[in-house]
């Protein structure tokens, strides 16, 4: 017994002597049309067995890009060069079937979005089982044993009872451990994990580092975290590489490269969280929204006859007043009914209970005599690839709704306010005649809100309007909200379950949890002293602290 021990520890020695992953002046071209657009250039990097390294950098930086190299899982128009070492063979150049053994046993990965990645017709006993297979493992019994195991190891409840399972049956965090099983199932020395909590939830995400953690010390697994959010690598890495344009700007440890950045651009990654805080209340503004027991209830219907059997209180029972100049941020994890209270308040979906407009109930008024009203409540979706039409140019989204509510406007009318909308939100009008895919991320969430802007509305839903883009572009529209709002005196509902930016905008918060309100108040008040346990763990994960302390946040 001691004997193994030792011969176990004198070969994770010499092992750990070695890299693990070396990455050699590794380039990539994507060619189209006789034309080669240089996405990754000389980037180089080592990895050590059971090391951590951070890959990070904004949208188009090239990690994503590098990280699939590694695998070589680019699409044919890619054009490789430079060395990718793994326990030095050269990936590059091994064949198909040398590939095939690395890939899932030796290197394995994990993407943003696990209901892409995984397959929605077969259920997860299926999908984990097909991996343990490929790679060698047979019998029935033995597949089913293994694969409860690496469910139960990943923390799915009753691991058991979820083999039958589909993805479209677990959440957002379920599915992300799924896949980490599916990445664990062969035991690789590698695990790159490309975006993994971006979609999630902040506890979620707590849960899904935690976890990684623990599966990265147990297994001596090494890991290659590729990410936009610092805060993420903080947690999890112990070196990081900074990514810009396709190229590494700075490398080194983790804590000195975020104490003393050396380059300029991760100097300004490090200083791009957003900053500052609202306000206080100002309880002499004018109530721009006041909404009374809101409820929300989608019947369950089962049986024959489909009969009602029970209610999805997906809003239960919610006041909130919105008042001139003022940002109600709503918190709270998927699920809670953040954006269905948005959605009841716009009158975008049935309700009940009273919603005041400057003084006029309008949760009676049917669509003709909400129309007018539209100009005045708007809102501004999450994603800005869905939200807004690709078959139309930026001219004609920003001024549908001047199409609609004053109708026989001059075109050279609509144009020109089409134009102060974008010069407002930080856009050249000049460009108001292009299409929304030649336009970065936060160019195109900035267009969504032009277009709510346009009509000079006095009441705003955001929901979850910064969740897709990178930190620095996350504060430029912290900053462009903020701008907006004290000079055109804008009331927001902003929704989010990004603590730290609704800590930037609101001057009171509210935090929902199963379609009820848990608490609320002023938002320096609530970030100093949460009461609920529930509100202690959700700050706690977003601000990295114990749950059981609440204190300081507002700081």
């Amino acid at each position: 017994m001691f004997l193994d021990g030792f011969f176990n520890l004198r070969r994770m020695i010499l092992v750990s002597d070695a890299p693990l992953l070396e990455v050699q002046s590794l380039s990539v071209r994507f060619r189209q049309g006789g034309i080669e657009t240089p996405a990754v250039s000389d980037v180089s990097f080592t990895l050590a067995p059971g090391g951590a390294l951070g890959l990070v950098g904004e949208s188009g930086s090239g990690k994503s890009v590098t990280a699939l190299s590694i695998l070589r899982l680019l699409s044919r128009a890619a054009v490789v060069e430079g060395n990718v070492l793994f326990k030095g063979e050269n990936i590059l150049s091994c064949s198909g079937a040398r590939l095939r053994d690395i890939r899932g046993a030796g290197i394995t990965m994990v993407f943003q979005e696990p209901m892409t990645s995984l397959n929605p017709l077969h259920t997860i006993e299926r999908q984990i089982g097909e991996i343990l297979e490929l790679h060698g493992a047979r019998g029935t019994q033995k597949i089913r044993a293994r694969t409860v195991e690496l469910l139960e190891e990943v923390g799915i409840p009753k691991p058991s009872e979820r083999l039958a399972a589909f993805p479209h049956q677990l959440s957002g965090g379920q599915r992300q451990r799924v896949m980490i099983a599916v990445a664990l199932a062969n035991r690789p020395d590698l695990f790159i994990a490309d975006e993994p909590t971006t979609a999630l939830d902040v506890t979620v995400q707590a849960q899904i580092l935690e976890l990684l953690r623990r599966l990265r010390s147990r297994h001596n697994m090494a890991m290659l975290f590729i990410t936009h959010d610092l805060g993420i690598v903080r947690k999890i890495a112990d070196d990081v590489a900074v990514m810009r344009k396709g190229e590494i700007v700075e490398t080194g440890a983790v804590r000195r490269v975020f104490d003393s950045p050396r380059h300029p651009y991760t100097k300004a990654l490090i200083e791009a969280e957003p900053k500052g805080t609202a306000p206080a209340i100002d309880l002499s503004a004018k109530t721009i929204l006041e909404a009374k027991n809101v409820r929300v209830w989608f019947p369950v219907r089962r049986g024959f006859f489909r009969r009602i059997a029970g209610y999805i209180k997906a809003v239960d029972g919610v006041s909130v007043l919105v008042r001139e100049g003022e940002t109600v941020g709503v918190v709270g994890e998927s699920g809670s009914g953040k954006t269905t209270l948005g959605l009841a308040l716009l009158r975008l979906i049935r309700s009940e209970g009273a919603i005041v407009y400057l003084g006029r109930r309008i949760d009676g008024l049917g669509f003709k005599a909400m129309r007018p009203l539209r100009r005045d409540m708007q809102i501004v979706f999450q994603d800005p690839y869905g939200s807004l039409s690709p078959r139309l140019p930026v001219a004609d989204i920003v001024a549908e709704g001047l199409t609609v509510q004053y109708k026989g406007l001059p075109l050279a009318r609509r144009r020109a306010i089409v134009a102060k909308a974008l010069a407002d939100t930080g856009l050249d009008p000049e460009a108001m005649d292009r299409y929304p895919h030649e336009f970065s991320g936060g160019q195109r969430q900035r267009i969504a809100v032009a277009r709510a802007i346009v009509l000079e509305p006095k009441f705003i839903v955001l929901d979850e309007p910064t969740s897709a883009l990178d930190m620095s572009v996350q504060a430029q529209m912290v900053d462009l909200l903020r701008e907006l709002q004290m000079r055109r005196r804008l009331a927001y509902m902003f929704i989010s379950h990004d603590l730290k930016v609704v800590r930037a905008l609101a001057s009171e918060i509210i935090v929902m949890r199963d379609g009820k309100v848990v608490e609320s108040g002023p938002a320096q008040a609530l970030l100093a002293e949460p009461q609920s346990a529930y509100t202690r763990a959700l700050f706690a994960a977003a601000f990295d602290i114990k749950a059981e302390n609440g204190a300081g946040l507002g700081q």
